[in-house]
């Protein structure tokens, strides 16, 4: 199974942590329960697994499609979970080192889990390629080392982490560079399979600027596109890849202590999606995208991946491709 081949230590214990709805809760756990009797003796792997829900806290009002708060038949507000970006208080409540985040419906039969597996190592071994500069320059930087690392610590920012160095930096002191470049290391990282874009539907690698004009790589959802606005659409048209959900993600800074990701996170980015409700369209509001928004501060490297790595199950239809049947070759 892909989780025993990627992240089994040398003590043989496999640590997956997965999110579930608080409605199927007992289910989910009677099942892991299952799984792990089936598997840990032919995968020499002890599995220790963890379930959490999304928080009520985090369920956002439902309004009908002029607006107006939606109400049930007693004539109560409807509350619905707030998207993937409620998820976010789960991933900062693990305060784990390096966590690995996939989607569910992207799952292939364990036959084809080799370019999975060995992609996946790919991501993790450029995470802890960066995670060791970023520790590197950060102890120079503290130690108080002088204007050759203040220099090489900003040149990693833009040519590695594609961090946008203002001008006016390069005629600021010693100290304001120095501590730019502190501030903007300093955060938790993310390493992001992409596949080649063929036409699935949802969101993708590209540069946002923000409302305070820094660009930064980020993964947009097509719910956050203007559809209006014919420019962004265009863009949207012509990306050239496509967010698989496949990331790798370094959540210690170089004290090796956990980051608040919240922090990071940027509350502005919340969108609105359509959903349904007893059978009518509704709208909902969403908070930032666990990928999108939540991760809005982070350090952001984007790595092609192939598309062997990418087995989506968005519809029933789609379990009917050849890689979701194992009597299809």
């Amino acid at each position: 199974m892909e989780a025993a081949a990627v992240i089994g230590d040398a003590t043989g214990r496999c640590r997956v942590h997965m999110t579930v709805s608080v409605d199927h809760l007992a289910q989910f756990e009677a099942a892991v329960a299952a799984a792990r009797q089936n598997h840990e003796d032919r995968l020499g792997i002890r599995f220790e697994v963890s379930l959490s829900v999304q928080a009520a806290s985090s369920d956002t009002v439902a309004a009908d499609l002029d607006n107006t708060p939606l109400r049930d038949a007693q004539g109560r507000l409807v509350f619905r979970p707030g998207g993937h970006g409620a998820l976010l208080e789960n991933l900062n409540n693990l305060e784990g080192d390096v966590v690995f985040v996939k989607n569910i419906d992207n799952v292939a039969p364990e036959s084809l889990n080799g370019p999975t597996v060995q992609w996946k190592r790919v991501l993790a071994g450029c995470l802890v390629t960066v995670q060791q500069e970023v520790r590197r320059y950060m102890k120079a930087l503290h130690r108080g080392d002088g204007e050759a690392a203040v220099v090489a610590a900003l040149a990693f920012l833009h040519d590695t982490c594609g961090e946008a160095l203002p001008p006016v930096l390069a005629d600021g002191s010693l100290t304001a560079r120095r501590d730019f470049a502190v501030e903007h290391l300093d955060r938790p990282i993310r390493v992001c399979g992409m596949v080649p874009n063929q036409g699935e539907p949802g969101g993708g690698p590209f540069w946002v600027r923000n409302a305070g004009g820094e660009r930064r790589r980020q993964i947009v959802e097509t719910a956050q596109v203007d559809k209006s606005a014919r420019e962004q659409m265009d863009m949207l048209a012509a990306a050239t890849h496509f967010n698989p959900v496949d990331l790798v993600c370094g959540l210690r800074n170089w004290r090796d202590e956990p980051f608040d990701l919240r922090r990071f996170a940027d509350p502005d980015s919340v969108f609105v999606s359509k959903k349904s409700y007893a059978g009518r369209p509704v709208k909902a509001l969403e908070h930032p995208g666990l990928w999108n928004g939540g991760m809005a501060r982070w350090l952001s490297l984007f790595v092609e991946v192939p598309p062997e790595t990418f087995n989506p199950v968005k519809t029933v239809n789609d379990l009917l491709g050849s890689q979701h049947r194992p009597d299809a070759g």
